[in-house]
């Protein structure tokens, strides 16, 4: 069940078995893209420790050349004879932000407004001895919307709007995010929805070596040739795979602004990967208080039982619970704005284990005691279908999952022409499940950062500058392992040294 102010939605949802991992402790920790994966805890090698700074240094190059989600405006202003009218005065104005930015057309009439943030402007053109012009235009991402206006003396005005002539083959979500239909509100999934992405079902969760994310293939390309940016900012983790929590998902959608996916053919602007280009853009505060509080409810009261799951087998039982709260609004009217999203996640899903066991008969043929011991004390007895030696264990397990997610965004005009934002983001979730037999539970965790600052000059309409500069780390820890229900798996008389 799904429920969010007071409107109720059924859903059932498809169980998912996982593979415990092994006893091996591991632990993978990168910065943006440029990481290392390490076993045991070992210190990684003089030799090492200098590609890996070299690396990061190179990567760090690479950031300041990344793409910057932001959008430019052009057109040209014409009376409604088709000649030019020089030396209009534009003053566009964020309709969300209420954020003004004023330029003056050229002498032929032509403008050009760079470094506009992701929203719906509303544009205003006046002259010495022409009506006003007005239009509206929506600012995608790395959009590029062309506006001309025709101004007339004393008359109606009217506007006609256009796209600059690209062989990029792009997708943009300009609607709220969070409306749409996305199971467990991973705004990644969203990517999935364009034409030529598929998911790529090369892994089970929780292998930490090639990340926690949903791999994704764009326009045929592999999973690790695309990029995952938020805010201008490489999100790929050590692997260089896409980004995710413990459970594999991304939360925060009502963190998210607008997002937009690059198929193919863009420009060299984005440069870095081969393959796709997965970009979002935070949201930022306005110049009036808004917030938002949820709490979505799950349940397996109307789930069928799967394959696994006899009459005589208990229906494991799902219940997941994503809440959080949203808020945005001014510090200083007209300069300073801030929005914070938390999300918090709580999961219990049913799991469904099967396994090999030894059966009685076999048990019975065993000669040596020391063998017939281990045998007893680590495989159960089958419970279900029985051939030969060998039969069926199957039993229900919970699959524990907290998480919380955190974002921040901060942006200041400090004056007409200079203007600075920051962000930072934080997600933490751990998995906690039984294995095959029911020996022990294993587990796996994850931790994500992010901050970046962006500073913006605006030297004249068609020059500006933008230093963008931002750090990412993304840490995955697997292979641990609990105390269960069964005493003997920490009994020290089962150990074995190598």
């Amino acid at each position: 069940m799904e429920q969010r102010a007071g409107a109720v939605r059924w859903d059932i949802d498809e169980d998912h078995m996982k593979r415990p991992v092994s006893f091996e402790k591991r632990r993978a920790s990168g910065a943006g893209t440029a990481g290392f994966y390490r076993s045991n805890w070992r210190r990684p090698s003089v030799f090492m420790s200098t590609m890996l700074a070299f690396q990061i240094g190179v990567q760090g190059r690479l950031q300041v050349q990344a793409q910057i989600p932001h959008g430019t405006l052009s057109g040209k202003v014409t009376s409604s004879s088709g000649s030019p009218v020089p030396n209009a005065r534009l003053i566009l104005k964020n309709a969300t932000s209420s954020d003004t930015r004023s330029v003056t057309v050229n002498t032929d009439g032509t403008y050009l407004v760079a470094n506009l943030l992701p929203g719906t402007y509303e544009i205003a053109a006046s002259a010495k001895g022409f009506a006003d012009a007005h239009a509206t235009v929506a600012i995608s991402a790395d959009g590029e919307p062309v506006v001309n206006l025709v101004m007339q003396a004393g008359g109606a005005t009217t506007a006609g709007q256009g796209q600059v002539g690209s062989s990029t083959v792009k997708g943009d979500v300009t609607t709220s995010v969070s409306e749409l239909p996305l199971n467990g509100r991973s705004a990644s999934d969203v990517a999935a929805l364009e034409p030529g992405v598929a998911t790529a079902r090369t892994q089970t969760s929780g292998q930490a070596q090639r990340g926690f994310g949903t791999e994704m293939t764009i326009s045929g390309g592999r999973p690790r040739q695309n990029d995952s940016r938020l805010d201008g900012i490489s999100l790929n983790d050590y692997s260089n795979g896409p980004p995710g929590s413990a459970l594999g998902v991304n939360l925060g959608v009502d963190a998210v602004e607008q997002f937009s996916v690059l198929t193919s053919n863009y420009p060299a602007q984005h440069g870095r990967s081969s393959g796709g280009i997965i970009a979002a853009s935070t949201r930022s505060g306005t110049s009036e208080f808004h917030g938002s509080v949820y709490e979505f409810f799950r349940n397996s009261a109307l789930d069928a039982r799967n394959f696994f799951n006899t009459k005589d087998t208990k229906k494991p039982p799902f219940r997941r619970n994503q809440f959080g709260v949203s808020l945005g609004g001014p510090i200083q009217k007209d300069r300073t704005f801030i929005f914070g999203d938390y999300e918090g996640l709580r999961s219990s899903t049913g799991v469904t284990q099967l396994d090999t066991v030894p059966s009685a008969a076999a048990r019975a043929g065993i000669s040596d005691p020391t063998v017939l011991g281990f045998v007893n004390a680590f495989y159960p007895l089958p419970n279900g279908q029985i051939t030969g030696d060998t039969g069926n264990f199957t039993f229900s397990g919970q699959q524990v999952t907290p998480e919380n997610y955190f974002t921040t965004k901060i942006d200041h005009k400090t004056s007409e022409h200079d203007a600075i934002s920051g962000t930072y983001m934080f997600d933490a979730g751990t998995v906690r499940q039984p294995d095959e037999l029911n020996d022990k539970v294993t587990g796996y965790d994850s931790r994500r950062q992010l901050f970046t600052v962006n500073e913006t000059h605006t030297f004249s309409p068609g020059f500006l500058s933008s230093f963008r500069f931002g750090t990412s780390r993304v840490v995955a820890i697997t292979g641990l392992t609990f105390p269960s229900g069964n005493p003997h798996a920490s009994d020290g008389s089962f150990s074995t040294s190598v």
